[in-house]
């Protein structure tokens, strides 16, 4: 509470000086010239804000804090012209986090705070970079410390930088980001809106269920809001396939093949085989056909009983002895990522569960992963460390002033598991009722995988969070498809403004799924859940216009 009052002085000093603070007409139409230097918003800031640096950023140039930002080293390039600040802001006597924000010269009026991933500490240029193009003000916060993606060591015994990360450092760089937003233009932001994917999901998700004001839309991927049960799981879903050796592991070159078969029994239940798996909560997925003894595997190729049932436990939800539920499992389709991040097939969990355990829930880095049991999600649901936890299913005070979310996550999603998200959109229907889809809808993309990116060939690209990034350091919004219809956050904006809500949102991949040189090779509409694309069974499946959203039989969208 103490770091929410300071913040709220942090932004009612902005104010008061603002209203002190003259406008002429030069620095109205040209705020660049008058306004991007360190006078004007040392000016500006309040105590406990400290600016460390304000560039002007020439149209075609870059800007970011290179190797020294260890979450995020690769700079954006071919930026607009726009103007570059860096702000450090003290949240309480043991902690402190920084802020970068952009503003450029042509404005739309609009302001964008863009989020995280994993555990990883630094502002994230590389995302807000390519959202100025639109014409957005665009914020990224540290979350309060400096550190890789999957470096927890930072959190050891600092509750309060545990906080900054939880939800803090979002919260009050969006106050201050808005106030000098504001101080910089001249004028508020006609629009407020937030973009993030995984760790990036939850902070928004968590931004709108304790501060509803703050946006007024919100694109959510792959969300990692359950932060005491997931990072539980993925220690348990790691100490599944071991020790190595053992007669139920399963050996990492086996993912390939299970994923193989996946296709061959799933692929079709959308009514095409194309490779992608459409439907994966409408397969009856039999692992038989790679068991020994059985006449359909040959006896040198094949898994073992204890082999298969490693493998089951992987996709089923995880539960205790007694049945109850702890988090869901992995869906069909998603084995390809299964050796990623060190999660599934390596000597020990991924440090993305162990690093959890040792720094946030215990306090001890000598912590062993050979004591883990599920006595931890209990502990940690109590303990919920930085508070981060996004659980909160009824969020009326954001629908009721307006508010829209868009929610996407990838079904091929091998470490924030798809499910997840269904089950918080499940929760929120049973929370504030079936009729959720004014504002709030939840969009399944097939064959995508961890926020972005496809090994199937599948349509994967929205303009989500991260997704730009994995392409090149100056690709923004859909190349050669800049428009509602394709683009996400323009979805968004769409909805939130027009009062036009997405029925459809139309997926691109291309010859190279990460290069948009090579030429489109499939677009095809994702559908508000749990409608899925359907083909009309006369035109080109690669075509966007040959689908259309629907279910699959009587019961498909009643399950």
């Amino acid at each position: 509470m103490l770091g929410l009052l300071s913040t709220l002085c942090l932004v009612a000093g902005v104010a008061q000086t603002l209203a002190k603070t003259e406008v002429d007409s030069d620095a109205a139409v040209h705020p660049r010239k008058a306004r991007c230097n360190a006078s004007f918003f040392k000016s500006i800031l309040p105590k406990g804000a400290v600016l460390e640096k304000v560039a002007e950023v020439q149209q075609g140039g870059t800007f970011g804090e290179g190797l020294s930002d260890l979450g995020y080293p690769i700079q954006p390039t071919n930026l607009p012209a726009l103007c570059a600040v860096i702000v450090n802001v003290t949240s309480s006597p043991t902690s402190f986090y920084r802020f970068g924000i952009m503003l450029p010269d042509e404005w739309n009026h609009r302001f964008l705070v863009v989020g995280n991933g994993g555990f990883a500490g630094g502002i994230n240029w590389r995302s807000i970079g390519p959202r100025t193009h639109y014409g957005f003000a665009t914020l990224s916060t540290d979350t309060g410390h400096n550190s890789t993606v999957g470096d927890l060591s930072w959190a050891l015994n600092a509750p309060e930088k545990q906080i900054d990360w939880g939800w803090r450092s979002i919260h009050g760089s969006t106050l201050l980001g808005k106030s000098l937003t504001s101080a910089y233009y001249g004028e508020k932001a006609w629009h407020s809106y937030y973009s993030g994917c995984s760790t990036g999901g939850r902070q928004g998700l968590k931004e709108v269920q304790l501060f509803p004001q703050s946006f007024d839309g919100i694109l959510v991927g792959a969300s990692a809001w359950d932060t005491d049960s997931l990072n539980n799981y993925v220690t348990q879903v790691g100490l599944y396939d071991l020790p190595i050796g053992a007669p139920h592991y399963v050996n990492a070159t086996w993912f390939p093949i299970i994923a193989d078969e996946v296709i061959r029994q799933c692929d079709g239940v959308d009514g095409v085989r194309d490779g992608i798996v459409s439907a994966p909560a409408l397969c009856n997925f039999d692992l038989s056909t790679l068991q020994c003894g059985t006449s359909k595997v040959q006896a040198s190729a094949c898994l073992t009983a204890p082999q298969i049932e490693t493998i089951k436990k992987i996709y089923a939800d995880w539960r205790t002895e007694s049945g109850e539920f702890l988090h869901n499992g992995y869906s069909l389709s998603s084995e390809d990522m299964w050796n990623s991040w060190n999660l599934i097939g390596w000597p020990e969990p991924t440090y993305f569960g162990v690093g959890y355990q040792r720094y946030f829930l215990y306090d001890d880095p000598n912590w062993q992963w050979q004591d883990f049991n599920d006595s931890s999600v209990a502990y940690a649901r109590k303990k919920n460390p930085g508070g981060a936890t996004a659980a909160q299913y009824d969020i009326s005070a954001y629908r009721n002033r307006g508010g829209k979310v868009i929610m996407y996550h990838g079904i091929a999603d091998g470490l924030v598991p798809t499910k997840g998200s269904e089950l918080y959109y499940n929760r929120t229907v049973k929370a504030m009722g079936n009729n959720i889809g004014d504002f709030f809808r939840l969009f399944l993309i097939p064959g995508m995988q961890h926020c972005a990116g496809t090994v199937t060939n599948a349509p994967w690209f929205i303009s989500g969070e991260n997704q730009a990034d994995v392409i090149t350091s100056n690709t923004w919004s859909v190349p050669g498809f800049k428009d509602a219809t394709h683009d996400a956050l323009l979805a968004l904006v769409e909805w939130t403004e027009k009062g036009h809500a997405p029925n459809e949102i139309i997926a691109t991949t291309w010859k190279n799924p990460y290069d948009p040189t090579t030429g489109v090779l499939r677009q095809r509409p994702i559908c508000p859940y749990p409608q899925i694309a359907k083909w009309n069974r006369r035109g080109d499946i690669n075509r966007s216009s040959s689908w259309s959203c629907g279910c699959i039989g009587s019961s498909h969208c009643d399950q």
